[in-house]
């Protein structure tokens, strides 16, 4: 079913309202070692260069970078959406 373009506009623009509420962001992994020595936590990206890089982390630290990196993803997911409608509208609007 082809949806109109005011109706796309009008998903874009909710989809564009919802960047406003994500929190922090930052790329990259973080996860939870087995037991041992030393911290658990680990964070895991890549720097500008393309190199991995890692730091070690608190327990506080690997939450609010697990939720951050979620933002991430959420910010990602929502930007593929609202590209594919900017194409659908561009389509659209070039087909008339």
């Amino acid at each position: 079913m082809k949806r109109s373009i005011a109706q796309l506009e009008k998903d874009y623009r909710c989809l564009a309202q919802n960047l406003g509420q994500i929190g922090f962001i930052v790329q990259g992994s973080v996860f939870e070692r087995k037991k041992g020595p030393g911290s658990r936590y680990q964070w895991t990206w890549k720097n500008k260069n393309q190199k991995t890089q890692s730091l070690t982390l608190t327990e506080k630290e690997y939450q609010w970078l697990r939720h951050a990196i979620a933002n991430e993803r959420a910010l990602k997911k929502t930007l593929k959406k609202m590209r594919q409608i900017s194409e659908q509208v561009f389509t659209g609007a070039i087909e008339r």
